[in-house]
């Protein structure tokens, strides 16, 4: 079976491709289909949003595709960045710019009250328009500046719940264990081998 992946992004490819390519599935990106269009993400929920990008992109390349939303979610800042956690700083935010906004946000806020997660949904849709999605969170807190120059994002100033290091702090497997993008595939690879789609 082959799943297409509704993304461009190289460290999603490369994250989802470590914590489920060892099954029996081909994993294609949008690489492969360059007349699949960018899938705008103008919904209101991460689900939504996952929703889809992954339908637009099982209609295009009639395989079963899957597409995550996912972000961070600050407890004193009302839920933000939330769905615009990858362009919070503006259109074409980078990630340095966007964890800049971030900090200046923060910088009044106390040690004790800089609460937050990261959520994550990872919609699968097949060409005959069904979709199943799965949901993975990690609570933890914002840091006052960025440590480690591992992952993506905001990882650099996200301590997971009961760590004393960064994800970006983190080698590519301790952060796959605890991140809420992990807990989804879990739930995802679970899934499909529920239903036997190797066989």
């Amino acid at each position: 079976m082959e799943i297409v992946l509704a993304t461009r992004n190289k460290k999603k490819i490369e994250e989802i491709k470590r914590i489920i390519g060892d099954i029996l599935i081909s994993i294609l990106t949008l690489n492969n289909f360059p007349g699949c269009l960018e899938v705008e993400e103008d919904r209101s929920t991460f689900e939504a949003n996952a929703v889809k990008k992954a339908m637009a992109i099982a209609k295009c390349v009639g395989k079963p595709s899957l597409a995550d939303d996912s972000g961070l979610e600050v407890y004193a800042l009302n839920g933000a960045p939330g769905i615009l956690s990858s362009r919070y700083a503006g259109e074409g935010a980078d990630d340095r710019k966007n964890i800049e906004k971030l900090l200046y946000e923060m910088h009044s806020i106390d040690d004790e009250k800089r609460g937050a997660r990261f959520v994550c949904c990872m919609a699968l849709a097949f060409p005959d328009g069904s979709v199943k999605t799965f949901f993975g969170h990690v609570e933890g807190r914002i840091g006052k500046e960025p440590r480690g120059f591992n992952g993506f994002g905001y990882d650099p100033v996200f301590y997971p719940e009961g760590q004393s290091r960064t994800f970006a702090e983190m080698t590519d497997e301790e952060k796959d264990t605890l991140s809420h993008r992990g807990k989804a595939l879990r739930e995802l690879r679970s899934y499909l081998e529920e239903i036997k789609i190797f066989e």
